[in-house]
């Protein structure tokens, strides 16, 4: 059976249209801040007031007016005061993170101040010189999140330093992982898969739940894949994606409200995806490094909301030749310095291929899990060309 082949970015679009409704589908409820890391708002967040509420000295020194020529200084400010109010020709010797008397528009740093019976005078400066303006942090009702923003744990300190006392995050999707495969369901072969992925779920802020594997019978795989989604928001399958006789996922899943049937990803292909009693069901290949590239390169923007790929640059030890520019290949790759050695190249420490990437060689070999990120490619690769490595950790 012939299959249209999507574009991943193509595929990432139809996953980031169904998390939005997927996401107004759960509930909302508060969350500490010390918690909030890989959480997914419900709803926008705003500033309650400017932050700061005034102009603030940036270094120690007199707050003075530009206008004024050497100027008095009348008064003395620290952090913890409020901004007094000077007159023409008055300026304050003032302290890092003190407020701007009123009036007083810029701070003569103090090493550049000449003080001379209690006159103050230095280089002119222009307004707004080592000063943070009132609300340079946050303006009063300025949206600082929108709904549906995943989190990360430095934002507490935002939130805190405007005054937020809690803020509004959706439920975590509950997601069920099931491995097909009558191999893996008698014990004749591990689930190399299962436990990887559960644990990517955690670090995209959801909560996986390991199912019962089911053997290649058509009847339990349709089953299972439907008792998951009526008990789950979310269901992740390995193996029986492809179109053999044994593989009964793709035929399960292309009767219910298919979203895309292939992606033009290796490893990784096959991938599919459907909407099965308003769960998302992902069908991920069985191979390890398979499964693993389309959860993170496909998967992932679903449940994190976030698609761009972070970089590093490198350049690479070994020519690797890539089978079909009609396709895009994640070539793992072992950082070392600056240079990316592609893992399984007959020049690395695991020999799998020669100079022609092999896709289907690589996934089935788990040693390649130590690599330390993937460059993506759609053309064959130079040695010695600057490459941009994704590292794997900005992906899990």
């Amino acid at each position: 059976m012939a299959r249209t082949d999507l574009a991943r970015a193509d595929a990432v679009e139809q996953l980031l249209d169904h998390r939005s409704r997927a996401l107004d589908s759960l509930p909302g409820e508060p969350v500490s801040f010390d918690a909030l890391a890989g959480r997914t708002l419900a709803e926008d967040v705003r500033a309650p007031t400017a932050v700061p509420p005034h102009d603030y000295a940036t270094m120690d020194g007199f707050a003075i007016a530009t206008d004024d020529e050497s100027p008095a200084v009348v008064a003395e400010v620290f952090p913890e005061d409020e901004p007094p109010t000077l007159d023409e020709g008055e300026a304050a010797r003032i302290a890092t993170g003190a407020p701007l008397p009123i009036r007083t528009d810029a701070v003569l740093k103090v090493e550049d101040a000449t003080v001379e019976n209690e006159q103050v005078s230095g280089p002119q400066l222009a307004p707004g010189t080592n000063v943070s303006p009132r609300g340079g942090t946050a303006r009063a009702g300025e949206t600082l999140f929108e709904a549906g923003t995943r989190l990360a744990a430095r934002h507490a300190a935002l939130l805190r330093d405007v005054g937020i006392e809690s803020v509004t995050v959706h439920e975590r999707f509950s997601v069920g992982i099931v491995a097909t495969g009558t191999e893996i369901h008698e014990g004749r072969q591990p689930d190399r898969d299962s436990d990887f992925l559960a644990g990517l779920i955690r670090e995209w802020g959801h909560e996986p739940t390991i199912r019962e594997s089911v053997p290649d019978d058509s009847g339990a795989v349709r089953r299972a894949i439907e008792n998951a989604a009526a008990t789950h928001d979310v269901v992740l399958t390995t193996g029986g994606t492809s179109v053999g006789s044994a593989d009964h996922v793709a035929t399960v899943l292309e009767a219910h409200d298919p979203l895309f049937e292939s992606v033009r990803l290796q490893p990784g292909r096959p991938v599919l995806a459907a909407v099965v009693d308003d769960a998302l069901v992902v069908g991920l290949p069985g191979k390890p490094l398979a499964a693993h590239t389309a959860a993170v390169l496909v998967a992932r923007p679903f449940f994190t909301g976030q698609w761009r790929l972070p970089s590093v640059t490198a350049g690479l030890t070994s020519a690797v030749e890539i089978p079909d520019d009609e396709r895009e290949y994640a070539v793992p790759v072992v950082l070392d310095g600056n240079e990316a050695i592609p893992l399984g190249h007959a020049d690395s420490s695991l020999p799998i291929y020669d100079e022609r990437f092999a896709p289907g060689l690589v996934s089935a070999n788990t040693r390649t899990t130590t690599a330390d990120g993937i460059v993506l490619a759609e053309h064959s690769l130079d040695a010695g060309q600057p490459v941009a490595v994704v590292p794997y950790r900005v992906l899990a």
